[in-house]
């Protein structure tokens, strides 16, 4: 699979090119990198955060796979491959995992052969969708998939794409009805209530620089979006505290809200 590069936008920031610019990534433009550099301008201590981020992700893939016994992995909004994805952090642990990865970003559909690298026991694939298009994911995904069995659902970084118009709850909740008792839903979201000036003058930027605008929320939102499910210890907390593995992650520089729920 090799990715549609002919609807490829090189003129307008996409959030997933410069996610990767400051994760000092290449495959990237110059659009990208003008809108990484002002929310650079606005909040310093971006690039340690979108590292804690990564930091969050492979730890919740790590204790989903051994202390909750997850084999199925539904990440969307997965983003340009960087280190620790999810499929490498799940088959290490678990080599029989199964991997279904969405986003709609061509660039990242290009880096295709590349996230569908996988161990030999486990199962790994790749979905061109919008988080939006839900139907459409869980039916695809169903092809990788058991729905009869517990599947994480990834919810990294990417909620905010996600105006209060589009219901992000809904969205949410049709994903999680889909998925049997014992799943689980990881989110990271970046917040509106911690470094507040910052934040606030970071979304002014890149909502005008990106190709989609930005809904940043409260920890109380965020934990809305975990309603009917329960929480894992320690609940809805900024990212670099959520069961941290060294104090050096714990005392990362990050703004995100972040929290792990499992559905009964």
């Amino acid at each position: 699979m090799s990715g549609d590069l002919s609807r490829l936008d090189t003129g307008t920031a996409h959030i997933a090119r410069v996610y990767d610019y400051w994760l000092g990534g290449k495959d990237n433009f110059t659009a990208d990198r003008v809108a990484g550099d002002e929310a650079l301008q606005a909040f310093p201590g971006l690039i340690s955060s979108v590292r804690a981020n990564r930091a969050f992700l492979a730890r919740v893939v790590r204790y989903l796979a051994t202390q909750r016994g997850i084999r199925q992995f539904l990440d969307i909004g997965t983003g340009i491959p960087a280190s620790s994805n999810t499929h490498e952090v799940a088959q290490s642990v678990v080599p029989q995992a199964r991997v279904v990865y969405v986003d709609n970003d061509p660039m990242v559909l290009a880096h295709a052969r590349a996230l569908l690298s996988s161990s030999e026991q486990g199962a790994t694939a790749y979905l061109d969708a919008d988080l939006r298009d839900t139907g459409k994911i869980l039916e695809a995904a169903r092809r990788t998939l058991d729905f009869s069995k517990p599947v994480a659902v990834m919810l990294i970084a990417v909620l905010h794409l996600i105006s209060d118009a589009d219901d992000p709850a809904g969205v949410i909740a049709q994903l999680m009805e889909a998925v049997p008792a014992g799943s689980t839903l990881a989110i990271s979201h970046v917040p509106n209530d911690m470094h507040m000036g910052a934040m606030s003058d970071m979304s002014d930027r890149l909502n005008r620089l990106l190709s989609q605008p930005s809904t940043y929320r409260s920890q109380a939102q965020v934990s809305g979006f975990f309603t009917g499910l329960e929480l894992v210890d320690p609940g809805v907390v900024p990212i670099q505290r959520w069961r941290p593995d060294t104090e050096e992650e714990a005392a990362a520089v990050a703004a995100m809200w972040g929290g792990v729920a499992v559905k009964r």
